[in-house]
């Protein structure tokens, strides 16, 4: 397990202010030992917790030609057709992730394929499980042509989360599990499929990213 680098500057100065804290703890007087102790372990738990939130784990791509893997790990939360008109410009399956701030938060591509759009959207900080989130709040839309359709996915900041970071750019060759982007702080990720998919998740279902398997595209003859 690695610290993702989205985190370095983050932890960086989340760790000075800690170690401010530490000390300043020193200087108050008369405190009591039980309380310096309490004060001073839920520091050191606060800086676990940012840590852990960066992390990266070394985990194998396992998804197979004509397979939607999840992006993230996380917890689905929805699944419907629904109009699809940024990238689609039609009717689409579509399939809501819901993040945790104890949540891997990178994301790895869902599938190969060429990234034919992508647009970042500045925008509200709703709650990330808001009906409107997908298309009120910051959020960056991809669009991969893949054999089997265009698979479209977007990054949601939530009401925390207000940092969305990517790193691939239009028209590049993405491979299936290829690193794409990093959300800070809780959020969620939705995906439009083609309809002809078939589904392999349900709401509640939780998914791990680069290998559960979210749905099927329809196969090319």
């Amino acid at each position: 397990m690695t610290i993702h680098r989205a985190g370095h500057k983050v932890i960086l100065v989340f760790m000075l202010v800690l170690a401010l804290l530490q000390a300043l703890i020193s200087w108050i007087p008369s405190l009591h030992i039980a309380i310096e102790i309490f004060l001073r372990a839920a520091l050191v738990g606060l800086g676990v917790l940012v840590l852990w939130f960066f992390r990266i784990p070394k985990r194998p791509y396992t998804g197979q030609p004509g397979e939607v893997t999840a992006v993230s790990d996380g917890k689905v939360v929805l699944v419907e057709e629904v109009d699809e008109p940024e990238v689609i410009g039609g009717k689409a399956i579509k399939i809501c992730v819901f993040l945790s701030i104890f949540d891997v938060h990178a994301q790895w591509a869902p599938v190969a394929g060429k990234l034919e759009y992508f647009k970042y959207h500045r925008g509200e900080y709703l709650v990330a499980w808001h009906e409107k989130s997908s298309t009120l709040n910051e959020r960056t839309t991809f669009g991969q042509r893949t054999p089997g359709g265009m698979v479209v996915w977007r990054q949601i900041a939530g009401a925390v989360a207000r940092r969305i970071r990517w790193y691939v750019k239009e028209g590049e060759d993405i491979a299936g599990g290829q690193e794409c982007g990093f959300i800070l702080f809780g959020s969620r990720i939705d995906f439009y499929l083609p309809l002809e998919a078939e589904v392999a998740v349900k709401p509640g279902d939780r998914v791990v990213a680069r290998s559960t398997v979210l749905a099927r595209l329809p196969e090319v003859s």
